[in-house]
């Protein structure tokens, strides 16, 4: 069973993650988040940058926290890592910290809540765009249509024989019938002629 789950949960990440990149990120980091909000018919992209200050890992349940201050007051938002509403996630700056959980910060303020710099390099993206898919569905798709015509193709064979097969056994049937029709008038004929011979006589 669990099997399963995983499997059906890999193909979930792989659609959610196949239109858009997931940079690979720590707590700590510095984060900026660009949101799709929809308000009526219209929609606008929205940015939250702040740290990140927690993240669970589970499957497509995934999510990480990130936390600004906004005109003084400490703002915290939970994001779904998988969730269509956001539409790119960047890499402000990387923080050097040893906890997995920053909540500490949430007390501090000023310089005491300041998170030290660090270089990690360039890091490959956690979940890169999949550019390849549509490719493959495409072919896919296209296979499939040229089996479905080869097959109509075959369908229309087949009816075109044996329609022509039906009259090739009426043209051998009228063929057939034809000597049996002149058979009989040559009977009648004989017949009417010996009829004739009687009466004179």
């Amino acid at each position: 069973m669990s099997n399963l789950l995983q499997t059906f949960e890999k193909k979930q990440i792989e659609k959610l993650t196949g239109k858009k990149r997931i940079p690979t990120f720590r707590t700590g980091d510095t984060l900026k988040v660009t949101l799709r909000i929809t308000e009526g018919d219209k929609s606008r992209l929205q940015a939250f940058e702040g740290m990140c200050i927690a993240r669970k890992n589970n499957s497509v349940n995934s999510n990480f926290t990130v936390r600004k201050l906004s005109h003084g007051e400490g703002v915290e938002r939970v994001f779904p890592l998988f969730g269509p509403m956001i539409e790119k996630i960047e890499v402000v700056r990387k923080g050097d910290v040893r906890r997995a959980k920053l909540y500490y910060l949430r007390d501090r303020t000023g310089k005491k809540a300041r998170i030290a710099d660090r270089d990690r390099g360039d890091e490959a993206d956690q979940y890169a765009m999949i550019e390849e898919d549509p490719v493959q569905e495409l072919n896919s798709n296209e296979s499939e249509s040229s089996v479905e015509t080869k097959q109509e193709t075959a369908n229309e064979v087949k009816e075109v024989e044996a329609v022509q097969d039906k009259q090739q056994d009426k043209q051998e049937e009228e063929s057939s019938e034809e000597p049996k029709l002149e058979e009989k008038k040559e009977e009648a004929t004989a017949e009417d002629a010996e009829n004739k011979t009687d009466e004179k006589s």
